[in-house]
């Protein structure tokens, strides 16, 4: 049977259900998608507040996803990029380590950088050399173990795992344990190697903004919650059900669960995330670089200076600070906290910042153990509804993305 014409219901209007709905259109189907919230993006949401563009929780876009960067009109984003490297602070201060293949003027500072040794360095160069020329399908293939464990298998010393990888993916995985899946970090590994993180020039809701714009007037309706689906039909809170030739699921893990009534044992755990922004006169790093904690004490995992990458992230004449800390921070007194340990980094100037907003965001990153991911289709088919989203394939824009367009292709596949 031909896909033409045919009506496909879509609950979730994140990255996965945006991307379902534009393989459909373009193949000829007719989605009709549903977001209860009050704008699309799902996770990856940017707000304005007197004149900084606040992104809900920090986040980047790596310019090599391969099936992200094929979707999206990356030239319209306007994407701007991160230096390849990082500031590390430790006790004595803060020191530098860059990807030396893309900076080499800096290839003597960083060989002598007390993170690591002189063989760790060597021993970043050959896992580069070796995983830029596998290809992510070949990845997917690997043995599966903890991130920690392949490190540590890898030849590198406590010194390189504890000063750099633990803070660098802490803010990638959202947990320092380097407990996520070895092929997760060989795929983002891959990424960082042959591309650049980056941030769009009016932020990170511009992509699926993107997608949203692309679509026909009228596929979108915003502010429709959905309490129950089945196959052929959805119910709205309201009580109104709607018939469709076929639906899709496109919610995170937890509400797909709940909304389809999943037996799912313990559920899908979540990493927590808590982002502080500030504003300050001046920039305290004065680069497009990312500032990690390598001393492995305090709160702080990482900052950013979102402005320093695109200034429209501030007005002009202001800069935007981004700070993250792993978990769902409550404690009242944390934004004086975090100041007071960042004075530690950047010394007094801290204390003219002036705090603008906290995001504590529970639900930041589905959990991607060791033999998860990667594997399978990229989305479920449970009781003749489809389900997807990156907890079905990995907990990332291209994760979100590749399930969104392998269910459109299934659904569009003639029967």
């Amino acid at each position: 049977m031909s896909a033409a014409g045919k009506q496909v219901l879509i609950v979730g209007g994140g990255l996965s259900g945006l991307a379902c709905a534009l393989r459909l259109c373009q193949g000829g189907a007719r989605p009709l998608l549903f977001e209860r919230s009050d704008g699309v993006g799902g996770r990856v949401r940017t707000d304005s507040l007197e004149g900084f563009l606040l992104d809900r929780g920090f986040q980047v876009f790596l310019s090599a996803y391969p099936e992200a960067g094929g979707l999206l009109d990356k030239a319209s984003l306007d994407l701007r990029p991160f230096r390849p490297g990082a500031l590390i602070h430790q006790a004595g201060g803060m020191v530098r380590l860059m990807d030396v293949f893309r900076a080499p003027r800096h290839l003597w500072t960083s060989a002598r950088a007390p993170v690591g040794s002189l063989l760790d360095k060597l021993r970043v160069a050959r896992l580069r050399w070796q995983l830029t020329r596998l290809s992510s399908a070949a990845i997917a293939g690997h043995d599966d173990t903890t991130t920690e464990l392949y490190l540590h298998r890898a030849g590198f010393s406590p010194g390189m795992i504890d000063g750099f990888f633990r803070a660098f993916y802490g803010g990638v995985f959202l947990e320092r344990e380097l407990r996520t899946s070895s092929r997760m970090f060989e795929f983002t590994f891959k990424m960082f190697s042959e591309g650049y993180a980056t941030l769009p020039a009016q932020g990170m809701a511009s992509i699926p903004g993107h997608l949203a714009a692309r679509l026909p007037a009228g596929t979108i309706r915003l502010g429709t919650e959905v309490l129950g689906v089945e196959a052929g039909a959805i119910t709205l809170e309201s009580g109104e059900r709607i018939p469709g030739e076929t639906v899709v699921v496109a919610t995170d893990a937890t509400s797909a669960a709940g909304m389809m009534r999943l037996k799912t044992g313990p559920g899908t755990r979540w990493r927590a995330v808590t982002c502080l922004y500030f504003a300050a006169p001046h920039s305290p790093i004065g680069e497009t670089i990312l500032a990690l904690n390598g001393s492995g004490a305090g709160l702080v995992n990482n900052v950013c200076v979102p402005s320093d990458v695109a200034p429209g992230y501030a007005p002009p004449g202001q800069a935007l600070i981004s700070v993250s800390v792993l978990g769902q921070e409550t404690s009242p007194e944390l934004e004086s906290r975090v100041l007071l340990e960042l004075e530690t980094w950047f010394g007094e100037m801290v204390r003219e910042w002036r705090h603008l907003r906290t995001y504590r965001i529970q639900r930041a990153l589905p959990e991607q153990a060791p033999g998860s991911g990667f594997s399978g289709p990229g989305f479920q088919r449970v009781a003749g509804v489809y389900v997807c989203g990156d907890h079905l394939w990995s907990p990332s824009i291209e994760g979100a993305i590749v399930s969104g367009l392998r269910t459109a292709e299934a659904i569009l596949r003639p029967s």
